[in-house]
């Protein structure tokens, strides 16, 4: 499998994602499961069908596209990305006290690190992503590997992550985590997510007030034909001296907003409402 993941980073994108919408539909049309899933997604949020069928082979170029944005030589990915807001993201940096990264699960959001990399590391440092070891040993060792590429640093979820972070927060640097994930027992609260209780992640909430970094919301929006990626940064406010309960439901509305604009790219497929797993603390 790594082997063909390898080879696969050599096909140009436009096939890549080509393939990858095929997957999406296969995928959705051969498991009754993850057809399921999807729809009751979408009808919780009250999204017409229509409005979310594109995100079925959106969900398949997730997958493809991973070969090419992580094994691809930098020089070959730069002059697909484009920003657009990146003034946010400088004037955040120009602050000195770090900046909290949020991207969902929207669009390509494995696109956000190695853009960042590629235009801010140099000046910056290295942008560190919060991840979870994947259950697939080859698939893991591919994972770390992405994540600890020139420009980017890869923290667990653990106790030694969380202060990884803090530790790039305090010198300035960006820190990148997926606030629509559903975080280790223990480290969230319940809040409502399109109506219904979601467990929500809190380290996010607290790592900003505790540093005073500002929050950022990036979306990678997929560009059509394999012509790359557009990278959209948006100022995120929340009431953080309000308590965790209060800035989890703010942080989940923004979610559902931004969702709401792109319904064709969201993963309707991810299991936002399921219940939460005890993390390793070590």
């Amino acid at each position: 499998m790594s082997m063909l993941f390898r080879w696969s980073a050599r096909l140009p994108l436009a096939v890549l994602h080509m393939l990858g919408a095929l997957l999406g539909w296969l995928a959705y049309l051969g498991s009754p499961t993850y057809r399921r899933r999807f729809n009751e997604n979408v009808a919780q949020a009250g999204i017409a069908p229509r409005q979310a069928r594109r995100a079925i082979a959106e969900a398949g170029k997730l997958a493809t596209e991973l070969p090419w944005l992580w094994l691809r030589p930098r020089a070959q990915k730069l002059p697909k990305i484009q920003w657009q807001g990146v003034e946010h993201l400088e004037a955040a940096l120009a602050l000195g006290k770090g900046v909290v990264f949020m991207t969902p699960h929207v669009g390509s959001f494995e696109v956000v690190p190695q853009a960042h990399a590629a235009r801010f590391s140099e000046k910056y440092g290295a942008m560190t992503i919060l991840y979870k070891p994947s259950k697939f040993a080859w698939l893991d060792d591919l994972l770390k590997a992405a994540r600890s590429a020139p420009g980017l640093e890869a923290a667990p979820t653990t106790t030694g992550g969380v202060r990884m972070i803090l530790k790039s927060l305090k010198q300035g640097r960006v820190v990148g985590m997926l606030p629509d994930q559903v975080p280790g027992e223990g480290q969230g609260v319940w809040a409502p997510f399109f109506g219904r209780p979601a467990y929500t992640m809190t380290l996010a909430l607290r790592l900003a007030r505790q540093s005073g970094a500002p929050m950022l919301v990036a979306l990678g929006d997929r560009l059509p034909w394999g012509r790359g990626y557009v990278i959209h940064v948006h100022p995120l406010h929340l009431p953080l001296d309000q308590g965790d309960t209060v800035a989890a439901a703010a942080l989940n509305a923004a979610m559902e907003d931004l969702i709401r604009q792109r319904p064709g790219m969201y993963l309707w497929s991810y299991a936002r409402y399921k219940q939460p797993r005890p993390e390793s603390r070590s």
